[in-house]
Formats: structure tokens, sequence, C-alpha cells
């Protein structure tokens, strides 16, 4: 989505960076005003008030429509390029993808991504969930770092992204449309995207209706060489584990291309009364499917493939669905205090399929003495969530400010997941037609309520202090059952006896805050304040009590049975603690813009990625400590009106601080099968993995006048440090992603009716691996069969294509 900002119709208008760069002191005041009252300025609601980024005590970094659409921002997976303190991967369009905050994440990267994560809050409006909506018709994105509880309903632990719309207008008809058409290296296909917003004041003055809906088409780059014509017939290694002749591949194998495919159909759309003044009501309901084939990832050469091909032995096809109802209320009552009430309904749903064969080759129960052995499985997961705020914000002026709220959620999941073993022999097929090797279902629902607030003292004009505290209280249950019906189990996890756990906690978290105005155009701020994540269940069926074939009474089946023992059930809460210092600035008639800040972080039970001792499937537990440290820092030069020179950059050190006792597991002996996986201990000093240790942007923009409109060039750098891809990763056969830097352009020919523009992203078509699935103990041959368990996810390689859009 690439609007420029004369045709975005949002409420504002500037190129913002990063951190805050253009914006000046001003009184509180609702966006329309304080955007008209200066057009190089920036509102944010942040902290629950409309302020300017200059008035804003907080680390909070915002990108306004115009500097989205020059950078060709859609969604969640482009924003960490030029936001300080953020690592997001780029797993492909089969998920969400990861987002790391200030390092905080000690989970194996993995090229799968992630749909769902408790450690920040991601908002639309004023709904919280976790799903990378299109950045269509949004006025801006603000990213806020650091705990975030005593003034939004849903807890963080690192931060916060809000997406904050367009609002229907009730007094004026708008239109636009926008689209572009590109071309992608190692792509054999044309990408395009097409989208359209819709303003209709039903009732002029009272009510109105705004639609925007888009359609994307991105074509997709890793290619699936290696499938198999007739699973359980076809040989997956014809010709032994060491290459493959073309008789074999012939007889065996076939070819699709640019499975990775990426087609999005998104539509948000809202009804809004403006029923008398000081009382809005606003209802949304937003739907997104994405539909893909392919994962983003490659083989790392298995099989002679490239950086672009994957060996799987299946197509890997994901289908998500994502559905969105919310009603807002704003009310001012009596200019003492404003409220907004907000209920909202949300609902994810995604299948996927995917190749299974690595996994039973890599759990050695010698399935693969059958030849033409091969496995796939079929995963449907729906998280449901409920969610109520209301929040009270003084309005009654003073030195005196304060907001209150109180927050209702209810997340409900549900998994149903079956692993086939397509004719193999041992399947007998009259009790068990679909051949069905594993079935499970887990079913879980989690409980937060909290009461929270902050209260802001203007001690003098240009001194504040700023307090806050939340209580929460949560409850996690989790019920789930698992069947073998190759060993005689019923074909329904359905039919066996459900067991599972519950687990809950309470607790408080806060803040302290001030801010102290050097001069109007300097603040020095900081911050002190305490972060907390709820813990959850873990999405395992529970192992049946007594364990069967468990002969030593050690809580391990000698059998295929992938399940989670009580202790492996539920996880518990993680908490931080931050200190933060930073500096804003604008100087020289504001020609520098400048933001600076340093933290430190201290992580107490932090929540790691492990595995169950049966069937070493992956879970979470809690165990360690750890901290990050670091700063972060943005600028933008204006030595003249036409140019500008921007920059974001950020250091984060992020390691554990004591060492966690049988937690990382390995195959041991590497690389040798059959081998018993081992838990390996994480070590004091381990970095956390999934995040860079620096980052950062440098760009340049150049605005010319050309007859009724203006041309606008940009050139920007982006620079991600190296990755590590799992605690000890040297220790416990992970990965050191390399660092990289790519670069994008764009030309745009911009009027008030219509521009027209050509863009490049990736330029060089830089190569570069940005997470990976499993680790190297799980590659090697096990009874003469090659496995392709280890894949690397890549970078988008680059893109160059031209785009036109109009406004009525």
């Amino acid at each position: 989505m690439r609007y420029s900002a004369k045709l975005r119709l949002g409420l504002l208008s500037a190129t913002i960076l990063t951190g805050g760069l253009l914006a000046m002191p001003a009184q509180a005041q609702e966006p329309q005003e304080a955007a008209a009252a200066d057009a190089d300025s920036i509102v944010v609601t942040g902290t629950r008030r409309s302020t300017t980024l200059m008035d804003t005590p907080i680390n909070i970094a915002a990108l306004g429509a115009e500097e989205m659409a020059r950078q060709g921002i859609d969604d969640v997976r482009d924003l960490a390029d030029f936001t300080p303190g953020l690592t997001i991967s780029d797993t492909g369009p089969g998920s969400t993808g990861k987002i790391v905050m200030r390092g905080l994440s000690a989970s194996d990267v993995s090229a799968n991504g992630s749909n769902y994560d408790s450690a920040m809050g991601v908002y639309l409006g004023e709904v919280p969930l976790y799903y990378d909506f299109k950045l269509l018709d949004i006025e801006r994105v603000e990213t806020l770092l650091g705990p975030q509880g005593t003034l939004y309903g849903l807890g963080t632990l690192a931060g916060a992204i809000r997406y904050i719309p367009n609002r229907p207008d009730v007094n004026d008809f708008e239109a636009a449309g926008h689209g572009q058409i590109y071309t992608k290296a190692h792509a054999s296909k044309l990408g395009y995207q097409a989208d359209a917003m819709i303003n209709i004041p039903i009732v002029p003055g009272v009510v109105a209706f705004r639609s925007a809906t888009g359609y994307y088409y991105d074509p997709g780059f890793i290619d699936y060489p290696l499938l198999l014509q007739e699973p359980g017939v076809s040989l997956p290694q014809p010709d032994g584990p060491n290459g493959i002749s073309q008789a074999g591949y012939d007889a065996n194998l076939y070819r699709l291309n640019d499975l990775n495919f990426e087609r999005t159909f998104t539509s948000r759309n809202q009804l809004l009364f403006d029923i008398t003044e000081g009382l809005i009501v606003n209802f949304t309901y937003a739907y997104q499917q994405t539909k893909t084939d392919g994962a983003q990832v490659n083989s790392a050469g298995v099989f002679g493939t490239d950086n672009y091909e994957n060996a799987a032995r299946y197509i890997e096809p994901a289908e998500r669905h994502a559905h969105l109802v919310s009603m807002e209320i704003n009310a001012s009552i009596a200019d003492i205090f404003d409220v907004v009430a907000t209920t909202a309904y949300t609902q994810v749903r995604t299948d996927s399929m995917g190749d299974n064969t690595d996994l039973l080759l890599d759990l050695d129960y010698d399935y693969e003495l059958f030849p033409a052995f091969s496995s796939w499985n079929e995963t449907a997961t729906k998280r449901e969530q409920f969610n109520q705020e209301i929040r009270l914000v003084s309005s009654h002026g003073g030195p005196f400010s304060w907001v209150i709220g109180g927050f209702y959620n209810e997340n409900k999941y549900q998994s149903d997941y079956v692993e086939h073993l397509p004719n193999h022999p041992w399947v007998d097929i009259a009790t068990n037609p679909d051949e069905i090797e594993y079935i499970s279902y887990v079913s879980s629902k989690v409980t937060e309520k909290a009461i929270f607030g902050e209260g802001s003292f203007q001690v003098t004009p240009e001194w504040q202090v700023t307090a806050g505290i939340r209580y929460f209280d949560y409850s996690s249950t989790l019920a789930g059952a698992a069947a073998l019906p190759i060993l005689g189990d019923p074909i329904s996890a359905y039919d066996l006896p459900a067991s599972g756990g519950s687990a809950g906690k309470d607790g408080t978290v806060w803040k302290f805050n001030s801010s102290y105005k050097i001069t109007p155009n300097v603040m020095l701020y900081a911050t002190y304040s305490k972060g907390y994540r709820i813990g959850g269940p873990n999405r395992v069926a529970p192992c049946p009590q007594p364990l069967p074939n468990d002969p030593d009474g050690d809580n391990v089946n000698n059998t295929q049975l992938i399940c989670a023992l009580p202790n492996e059930i539920q996880f518990g809460p993680d908490e931080t603690k931050n200190i933060e210092v930073g500096l804003r600035a604008q100087l020289f008639d504001r020609k520098l813009s400048f933001n600076f800040n340093v933290f430190k972080i201290d992580w107490e039970g932090i929540q790691v990625a492990s595995a169950t001792l049966n069937g070493i499937t992956g879970i979470t537990v809690n165990g360690g400590a750890a901290e990050s440290k670091g700063f972060e820092t943005s600028f933008q030069i204006k030595p003249i009106p036409e140019l500008s020179i921007q920059g974001t950059y950020s250091y984060t050190d992020a390691k554990l601080t004591e060492d966690v006792p049988a937690i990382i597991a390995v195959n041991s002996p590497a690389g040798t099968y059959p081998s018993r996986p081992i838990q390996l201990a994480a070590l004091s000093g381990d970095r956390l993995p999934g995040s860079s240790k620096n980052a950062g942007s440098l760009g340049i923009t150049y605005t010319q006048p050309m007859g009724d409109g203006e041309i606008i060039a940009n050139w920007t750098a982006t620079y991600r440090g190296n990755v590590v891809s799992r605690l000890g990763w040297n220790r416990a056969f992970g990965d050191l992603l390399p660092a990289y830097t790519t670069h994008r352009a764009s030309l745009t020919y911009d009027t008030d009716r219509y521009s027209i523009g050509l863009f490049a992203t990736n330029i060089f078509d830089k190569y570069a691996v940005t997470s990976v699935n499993q680790d190297r103990s799980r590659v090697g041959v096990n009874d003469d069969v090659r496995l392709r368990y280890y894949g690397q996810a890549v970078l988008s390689p680059r893109t160059v294509g031209i785009e036109a859009s109009f406004k009525y």
C-alpha cells in the first residue's frame, strides 16, 4: 500500500520518521486540531491523550501515512526497518511472523513464524489482537517500547504496536483508489495489488460509512522440485541418500514453482454515529483471508536444492481467516472526563498442511524401513477472543490529569492435529481408512481481568511527574487427548477421555515517569516501570495417566506418544523491571530533529522454549533470568526545505544472567540415528535469540515542485545485524544468522488528485537468511534416508514495479 499523503485521506500529512522526529510543543488537543495547527507535526495518542510527539514523555515511534506509502510498508513485517529496538523476521504469508522488542525473547527463531505472542500488544484502533492486517487506509502506526500495562487493557511485557485507522467523516464524501503491478526476482509471474476506499455521509453531520478493501497477489519465489507423484508409492529418494538420477526423478517426482505465493483479500468497514456533541459510536467489521501453497523456506542444499528451492515431499498450503467485530463508544461527561468503551470479538482460523516425514524420521520409529515411506500432517487452529475495556480520561484541565480503566479478556484456543502415513504396510486400512499415525486435540481458555490507571501532575510548566499501577488476575485451563491409531487406538482423539489442568495468578505492575522541558524544543524524560506477561497452557495434548508402556515408571514412553506430562501442561508468568532515560530535541530552527534513549531491562522467570519429555515437541517453560540493555536513536536533518536526510540506529545487548539446566533439546550424538534426544543447559551469558544486536536505517528524500504537483524521490538503506537462532547456539547446534543490508527507492509524481510512481525494494537482490527451522543436530542420514528437517527462511528478493492512485 503506497498512497502519497495527499491521496491517503488521513488526518495528518507530515513525513514522520520513527522516534518522533518532526514534533513541536503543543497542548493536548484533538488530532485534527493539532495537525491543522502545525503541518510538520504528528499527533499520537499513545498516552491515551492527543499530543504531539514532542509533548509525549515516553519512548514512542510513529510512522505517518506518507512515510508508510513512500517506503512501501504494507503490514507489520515492514515496520522493523524503521523502528529502533524492533526485530521482525519475514517468514512469508503463512503466518504473522515473530515480533521481538528490545530482545525480549528466549524462544528459538522459527521459519514457521508465529500467529500469537503474549509478550506484546498489537492493537487495531482500540481492539487488541495479534494478526497482520494489511495497513490499508491507516492514519499512522504507533510503536510504544516498554511495558504499557498501566495505560492499556492488554498487559504488555515488551511494548505495544497500534494501528490507527482513518475514521468515517460525517461531512464529506470521499473516494480513492490505488493499484500497483511489479516483477519479483526468482518468480515467474507478475505481482499486483488493487485497493479502494469510499467514505459516504449517510446522514450528513450524523452518520457516515467508510470502507477500505484491497486484494494482494504476490507471485512467490520458492520452488518445490521434489514433490511425490503418488505418496506411499513413489520413492522420495529413488537413488539413495546422495543424489537423484534423471530416470529416478521422472519415475517418482515432479516440480511446482513459486509455491510461497500470497493471495490476500482484506476489508475494513466502519459505521459511525455522531449522535450529539460529545457522543460518538463507531462500529467496525474487518475481515482478511490469506492463502499460500508453500513456505518461504529453502532446504539448505539437500539434494542439490538452491537458495530458492524447498526439498519438501508435499506441497504445504496454509489458509488464514480473521474476523473482527467491535463497537467503540466515545463520550464527554460534563467537561470533567471522557469515556472510551470498547467491546470486541475476534476470530482467527488457520488451516495448514505440511511434510511430516522428517519428524517421524527424527523420532526414529523405523517407518523408513518401507522404501516409499512418507508422511504428511494437517492442522486446524481457531482462536477466539472476546474483550471489553472501559477507560475514563480526565478533561477538566488543571495541573492534575488522570486515566482509569477496566479490562476483561477471554481467549479461547482450539487445535486439531493429524499425521498420516499413506500406503504404509503397518497401517490397517480396514480399521484406519484415513491412514492416521497420530491424532490429537487441545482446547484451552485464558481469562484475564485488570484494573489500571495513571495520574500526572504538572509541577511547573516545564516539569511533570506520572505514576501508574495495574492489578490483574488471570486463570488458564487446558484439556486434550492424543491417540495412536497405528497401534490400535481410536481413530479420533475425541473418543478418549480428556485430561488437562488449570493455573492462575494475580499481581500488580507499576510505572513512574517524569519529564522536563529544558527549552520548548528540548525535553528530557525518564521512566521506571514493571512489565508482566501472564502464563498459559502449552498446546500439547496431556499424557494419559498412567503412561502406557512405561515399565520403569520414569514417565518416559518408549513408543511414539507425543504428549505433555502434568508439569509440562502449563507455564507460569514472567516479569521485567525497566529503566529508561531519553532526550528529544529540535534544533536550528527545526532543521535538526533528534531522539535518543538508553534502557536497561531485568527479566525474571523468563518463558523459554523447551520440549516435552515424550515426543520432544515444543513447549514453553519458566526458568532463569536475563537482561537487555542498549540505546535507540533517530534523527532528521532538513538543510533546505526540499531535502530531508533521516536515520535510525539501535543497539540491543540481550543475554541470560543465570544458568538454566536441562532446557535446550538436541539430538545426541548430533546427526546420528537412532539417537536419544537430550536436554542441554542454557548458561549465563548466552545471547537471547531472535533479535539483532545492531540495526539501523539511513534515507534521503528530495521534493521538487513541478506543474500542479511535485516530484518526490527517496532512497533508503536498512541494516539488520546478526541474529542467533537459539540459546547457546554454538553449543546447541544453532545458527548465527549473518547481518545484511538492503536498499529501496521510489520516484513519484504527486498532485492533489492523483499520483504515479516507480518503486523498488531489495534493489541489489540481496540473499539473506532471516530465521531457521529446527537445528543442525537434526540433519544427516537415518537408515539410509537423508533428513530434510532443517530449513532456512529467506529474505524476499528484488521487487520492481509501478503504481498509481487517485482521490475524488
